[in-house]
């Protein structure tokens, strides 16, 4: 059986609170919200919630990775019940530069620690 991966970017499990907020289709503020995400990349996020989200909602997202918070605009692609709770895919549509640094940043480290402990072999 082959498996096919839609996604462009690789993704790392990662569990980190944000909150969101929904920007209703006339421009006005709708459900604020938190949440986590299982999983980010550079393009994107895997995120935990309360409530369901349409696909096509645009957010407003505050991402705390370590010591920075991220201010990301994204949309929801899809989302699924799971475990008494909701899974969505959000695609980023906007990150300020500033703050894709910081993602980037996160991103890299994340990538050079998990090759890094992959390499380390163990003695029993």
């Amino acid at each position: 059986m082959t498996v096919h991966n839609k996604r462009r970017f690789i993704r790392m499990d990662s569990l980190h609170l944000l909150d969101y907020q929904v920007v209703e289709a006339n421009g006005g503020h709708g459900l604020y919200s938190m949440g986590r995400t299982l999983d980010v990349s550079v393009d994107g996020i895997q995120l935990e919630t309360v409530q369901p989200l349409r696909p096509s909602t645009r957010l407003l997202i505050t991402l705390g990775l370590e010591e920075n918070l991220v201010d990301i605009e994204g949309g929801v692609v899809h989302c699924r019940p799971y475990r008494n709770r909701y899974l969505s895919g959000v695609i980023f549509w906007r990150v300020e530069k500033a703050d894709r640094h910081i993602l980037d940043q996160y991103i890299n480290a994340f990538l050079k620690y998990r090759e890094s402990a992959s390499d380390l072999e163990w003695d029993i």
